[in-house]
């Protein structure tokens, strides 16, 4: 049972990431018989392109969804499938929160083959990290439901963690970059945050936790207002929070390495990349760590709104 429940949650938490994962809800289409943009070679320039052209393509490559998928220097062309009037483009984003769900799984699954009564080794590492999150974030947040609600949040952190390292590989991208992918997961957030608040305190006593008792009458009506806004600006949050700060870093650590073209810049370039590159390492698992943190202090506010 709790087997297929994580398949479940899985799968939602997939789903979710693919429904979502589109630029501005249309893909950048790439003409196959257009030519390559030539610009004039000016001051500083290199190449043909020049400098700042090196950087754009750098820059689109790493941060902006496509019909194309480049791999280990092969232009792939993703497939659009169609149901009727419905059409479902597999984009680049998608495809590597796609991989990042793999990846996830196939850890998973190496960890599970091990039977030994005292688990050593990878298992060792992947029970120290269930535990942490159990005991840490999930459960001073949710208490007695905590254990029913571990594979999801294990499955989000997972989830997100390799999505985020995998932007740092030199042809890959980051799906978190994609601030639908972002909304898409905050909406599962906010699924949970009122599912549960009904549940657990019935459809009155969820509604009655956007009025504050104490609240003098003639001032009830903006303070419902008020709490209302704060209620929806935290998924807004988790979305704008890991959607930006992947953005952002990606986008200096593609500069810095687009730099690498003019000799001048290459040494002092590559050593604050480096430098950058080992940052983000630690930003894509705090990130991680912060998104499913405030997962679960909402989610713990909506369901005991009285602490």
């Amino acid at each position: 049972m709790k087997f297929a429940r994580t398949l479940l949650i899985f799968a939602v938490v997939a789903l979710c990431g693919l429904a979502f994962a589109k630029e501005d809800h249309q893909v950048a289409k790439r003409d196959p018989h257009a030519q390559p943009v030539k610009t004039e070679q000016g001051h500083g320039g290199h190449g043909e392109g020049g400098l700042g052209a090196t950087l754009v393509a750098i820059l689109e490559h790493h941060l902006v969804d496509s019909d194309h998928m480049e791999f280990f220097g092969a232009d792939i062309h993703l497939p659009t499938f169609r149901f009727g009037d419905y059409e479902f483009t597999l984009t680049k984003h998608r495809v590597w929160w796609l991989i990042a769900l793999t990846l996830m799984g196939l850890m998973v699954w190496l960890a599970a083959r091990q039977k030994t009564a005292v688990p050593s080794g990878f298992r060792n590492a992947l029970e120290g990290l269930i535990v942490f999150v159990r005991n840490e974030v999930v459960k001073p947040n949710l208490h007695e439901k905590t254990d029913a609600f571990m594979p999801y949040f294990m499955s989000l952190f997972l989830g997100i963690l390799f999505s985020n390292l995998l932007g740092l590989l030199p042809w890959g991208s980051s799906a978190t970059g994609n601030v639908n992918v972002t909304a898409g997961l905050a909406l599962c957030t906010l699924s949970l945050m009122v599912g549960m608040g009904v549940k657990v305190n019935g459809l009155g006593g969820f509604l009655h936790s956007f009025a504050p008792p104490g609240v003098p009458g003639w001032l009830m009506p903006l303070m419902i207002i008020i709490e209302i806004v704060s209620f929806m600006i935290r998924p807004f949050a988790l979305t704008i929070r890991l959607f930006a700060n992947m953005l952002a870093g990606h986008a200096v650590l593609a500069v810095l390495l687009g730099l690498i073209v003019s000799l001048m810049f290459a040494a002092p370039a590559i050593a604050v990349a480096v430098g950058v590159f080992m940052l983000e390492i630690i930003v894509a698992l705090i990130q991680s760590y912060i998104f499913i943190m405030l997962t679960a202090t909402f989610m713990g506010l909506t369901m005991h709104p009285s602490h």
